[in-house]
């Protein structure tokens, strides 16, 4: 992306969303390509990425779903009962389509940034990482430790935001998605395995 195309992109995305939701995919995007430097990652996808990952945040579900439903995007039952998920789907399809994104790192990057997945690419892992962590990010509990580690082990990290996410639904009671679920001990098996090796 040249440096017209990023500002036609950033204006253009200054006019989809809400002015705080504008202004999170900003930090987002920044954060992610931070992130690129640190693990040797492409800088451009990362801030792409960054940049279109809520692009479908201010969206109704019902066109959430009308927008992944002509795209035919497989969705389970919690995604379509949940705006919070379901905009990283949607949001995927309006990179393609709309903001013309080809790489389906990129594209998966922008699906998986709420739940993660198992087996994620780094760049998909910096992305789940810098939505997570960007400077404007304040509830989150053990914020501090979690910035300091994204930069220290991404893997270690992303298993920290998923223990973190978890005991936080769990306290509030609110329902889980299994795919955080599945990734979290996809990522703690890794984790055990690493040490049992060390």
């Amino acid at each position: 992306m040249n440096k017209k195309e990023r500002i036609a992109l950033i204006k253009e995305l200054e006019s989809e969303l809400a002015y705080g939701r504008f202004i999170h995919t900003l930090d987002v995007a920044a954060t992610a390509a931070n992130l690129a430097m640190c693990y040797g990652a492409d800088l451009d996808k990362a801030e792409v990425a960054g940049l279109l990952h809520d692009c479908a945040k201010c969206m109704s579900l019902g066109k959430m779903l009308k927008v992944c439903d002509k795209a035919g995007t497989d969705l389970s039952e919690f995604e379509k009962n949940s705006v919070s998920l379901l905009h990283s789907k949607a949001g995927a399809v309006l990179a393609e389509s709309r903001y013309g994104v080809r790489d389906e790192d990129t594209l998966n990057a922008i699906r998986f940034h709420t739940t993660g997945r198992p087996g994620m690419s780094l760049l998909e892992k910096i992305v789940f990482v810098a939505d997570y962590i960007e400077p404007g990010r304040d509830s989150a509990p053990n914020l501090p430790q979690v910035r300091k580690l994204a930069y220290e082990s991404i893997d270690d990290c992303v298993l920290q935001i998923l223990k973190d996410t978890l005991r936080y639904l769990a306290t509030t009671g609110s329902a889980v998605d299994p795919m955080t679920q599945k990734t979290y001990e996809y990522y703690r098996r890794c984790d055990e395995e690493r040490k049992f090796y060390e």
